[in-house]
C-alpha cells in the first residue's frame, strides 16, 4: 500500500508514513490522545483482487481484538456493581459448578487462568453458532489445569464464558448488551454479530501463507486450542459467522472504531463528551492476575482483567493490549490517555498481532 486517505495531524507524520510503508492490501489505523482522534487513515483494498477500494466505513473481522471489547463490556458491568470479578462463576451461572469448577471466579475468567481453554468434547465451527450448546459443554467440563495457577489463552471460548455471566446477570446477550450500552452512545461502528445489513460494506480477510503457528511439537492444550475447531479464516466471510455472536473473535469493525471506544479506558471512563465508567472501573483492567509463560501461546504474558498487561515494553506502565490473529491490535495508554488502533485484511501469520502493527504503535509512541 503506497497511498491513505483520512487525516492526520502534523505531530503524527511517521504515523502515516509507517502505514503507508506497510505491505498492505488494505488496513486502517487509528490513534486517540486526550479523546481527540489525532490520526484517522485508511487505503488499500477490502479484497485479494483489489477490486473493492478500502473504503472510509469499511469493516473487516478483527479477530481476538474483539476481546477487548468483551472485557470493556464487563468492566462496565461491574462498575455498575452488577458483576463482581472476585466472585465465583457459579454465583451467576450455577450449572457451571459442575465438575470441580465451584471455585472458578469471574477474574479467573478475564485473565484466561481459568484451566477452560478450550471445549474438551470434539465441536465443529457450526456449534460455534450454537450459543447453548457451546455455553452447556463449558459448564459441564472440568478443567484442563488447576484453576488459578497459569493463564491459558483462551482463544474461543473466552468470550462465551464471559458472554454467558453477561448474559445470566442482564438477561440479554453480551452482543446486544455491547451495542446498546457501548457501541450506540459512541455511534461506534463495531458490532459483536454484524447485522445483514452490514456485509456489503465487510473486507475479506486473506489467509496468511504460513498456516498454523502449531507444529507438531505443539502440546495437547495448544492443539485443542487450535484446532476444536479449526477455524479458516474464509470461514469469517459466511453470513452464519458474522451474524453469530463469538466473542472471543467474531467482531468486525474498523481501526476508528475500536481507537474511539477505547478513549473510554485511555480517559477515566469518558470518550466523546460521554461518561460510560468511572476512572476507578476502568483501571481496574490494570490489576494482573496472573504472569508467566502461557500454557497455550508459550510466550509471557501478564493477564489483567481482560487486557494483556504491560510487561516492561511500552513507555507507560499503565499499558494494556491485545491483539487479533493475523495482526488487528488494541492498545490503550491509560497515563498518556492515548489509545492506538490497527485493522487490516491481509494476515500475518501470527495469533497476537505482528510487526505492522507494531511499527504503527513505535511511530506513535515517538511522535507522542
Amino acid at each position: 500500500m503506497t497511498t491513505s486517505e483520512g487525516f492526520a495531524d502534523d505531530r503524527f507524520a511517521a504515523v502515516r508514513q509507517a502505514f503507508e510503508d506497510n505491505d498492505e492490501v488494505g488496513a486502517s489505523v487509528c490513534v486517540t490522545v486526550e479523546g481527540e482522534t489525532v490520526v484517522d487513515l485508511w487505503g488499500g483494498f477490502a479484497d485479494e483482487a483489489r477490486t473493492r477500494p478500502w473504503q472510509r466505513d469499511t469493516i473487516v473481522n478483527v479477530y481476538s481484538v474483539t476481546k477487548t471489547m468483551t472485557a470493556l463490556t464487563a468492566l462496565l458491568l461491574a462498575d455498575r456493581g452488577e458483576l463482581e470479578f472476585e466472585a465465583p462463576v457459579a454465583r451467576y451461572w450455577p450449572e457451571f459448578a459442575a465438575a470441580g469448577k465451584e471455585s472458578i471466579t469471574v477474574a479467573q475468567l478475564m485473565s484466561h487462568s481459568s484451566g477452560l481453554s478450550g471445549w474438551r468434547e470434539p465441536i465443529t465451527v457450526e456449534d460455534l453458532y450454537d450459543w447453548e450448546k457451546a455455553t452447556s459443554l463449558l459448564a459441564a467440563q472440568e478443567p484442563f489445569w488447576e484453576p488459578g495457577t497459569a493463564g491459558g489463552y483462551h482463544a474461543v471460548t473466552q468470550g462465551y464464558l464471559v458472554g454467558e455471566v453477561v448474559r445470566r446477570i442482564t438477561g440479554r446477550s453480551l452482543g446486544t448488551v455491547f451495542r446498546e450500552e457501548i457501541a450506540e452512545p459512541l455511534d461506534a461502528d463495531f458490532h459483536i454479530g454484524l447485522p445483514a445489513s452490514e456485509d456489503g460494506r465487510v473486507a475479506d480477510l486473506i489467509p496468511p501463507p504460513e498456516g498454523s503457528p502449531f507444529g507438531p511439537d505443539s502440546s495437547e492444550l495448544q492443539l485443542n486450542a487450535a484446532n476444536n475447531p479449526e477455524v479458516h479464516p474464509s470461514v469469517t466471510r459466511t453470513r452464519a459467522w458474522r451474524g453469530a455472536e463469538i466473542p472471543a473473535g467474531g467482531g468486525t469493525g474498523n481501526a476508528r472504531s475500536v481507537a474511539e471506544i477505547h478513549a473510554l479506558l485511555a480517559n477515566g471512563g469518558v470518550a466523546k463528551g460521554k461518561r460510560l465508567l468511572s476512572e476507578a472501573g476502568c483501571r481496574r483492567a490494570l490489576e494482573v492476575q496472573v504472569e508467566g509463560k502461557d500454557l497455550v501461546l508459550g510466550m509471557s504474558i501478564r493477564w489483567g482483567l481482560g487486557f494483556a498487561v504491560n510487561g516492561g515494553m511500552m513507555p507507560n506502565p499503565n499499558t494494556i493490549y491485545w491483539g487479533g490473529a493475523g495482526g488487528s491490535l488494541a492498545l490503550i495508554d491509560m497515563d498518556a490517555r492515548l489509545t492506538i488502533a490497527y485493522t487490516m485484511n491481509r494476515m500475518g501469520g501470527g495469533t497476537t498481532g505482528d510487526e505492522r502493527g507494531l511499527g504503527l504503535v513505535m511511530a506513535t509512541m515517538l511522535a507522542s
